[in-house]
């Protein structure tokens, strides 16, 4: 059975948590994640109360994660720069983000960390079963859109352009890139890095979707469809006039 709590260490990765009103969940995902690596930082992003409430029951200060706090919410993709941005501070070279919300399986980080252990200047997708009896339909629908416009703007083809559980390669993750603060934020850091050249991969993960009832989601179906529909537009655009250009260039210096 591998060390990852040393292969964490060795090879400088962390695990980004963003985090908004999951208090119900967090702890759970939060103690799961500790079984592989102590390498946490939890992003909240202004959250009410009770999600630090949770944290403070639940751990002493000795084992409280690293936190970054701040109010008001400002969105997934805010929230995961901000968690780039103290990475980096802390010197790590690497981040798998993962959900609060419990979709996400901690169990399935050492697939994630063999994926990128094999391709460690990649950028690491966990591709979920978009198949499954409880993935909900506008779910699938609107990842079927995302994988669409992705592979038409970067000519990669993933199963998954929407899923949050990845591995970033910190080093190549610019912080100033124009990053949008919301849900489409995952589909531009996709575009950027492999217009960069970043190599991107998947690998398989579990997802759980709870009953309708118990499922704690914040995506608008119709105002975040829109924006991420704009944003299709111009990212298109951006490759006609930037990354195709681009790309031919470097098949000509080969």
């Amino acid at each position: 059975m591998k060390d990852w709590a040393a292969i964490f260490d060795g090879e400088r990765a962390c695990v980004i948590v963003p985090t908004y009103n999951n208090e119900r969940t967090i702890v759970d995902v939060l103690r799961r994640i500790r079984a592989y690596t102590r390498n946490i930082i939890v992003v909240n992003d202004g959250s009410t109360p009770a999600t630090m409430q949770a944290l403070s029951a639940a751990f002493d200060a000795s084992e409280m994660p690293e936190m970054v706090d701040y109010s008001p919410n400002r969105g997934k993709g805010y929230a995961l720069m901000q968690g780039f941005r103290r990475a980096l501070e802390l010197g790590y070279r690497y981040a798998v983000t993962i959900d609060s919300d419990g979709q996400h399986f901690p169990e399935d980080i050492p697939s994630v960390m063999d994926c990128h252990l094999a391709n460690k200047d990649a950028l690491v997708v966990g591709s979920r079963n978009l198949t499954a009896d409880n993935m909900p339909s506008k779910n699938t629908f609107a990842n079927k859109f995302s994988n669409f416009w992705f592979h038409l703007q970067t000519g990669i083809r993933l199963e998954d352009t929407q899923s949050g559980y990845r591995i970033y390669p910190l080093e190549q993750i610019n912080l100033k890139w124009p990053i949008t603060p919301r849900y489409e934020a995952e589909l531009e850091l996709l575009v950027f890095s492999a217009w960069r050249g970043v190599p991107v991969t998947s690998v398989p993960v579990r997802v759980y979707y709870p009953p309708e009832g118990e499922r704690v989601s914040h995506f608008r179906p119709f105002w975040d469809f829109f924006r991420i529909s704009v944003l299709n537009s111009i990212l298109t655009f951006g490759a006609l006039l930037y990354y195709l250009p681009v790309k031919l260039l470097r098949s000509l210096q080969r």
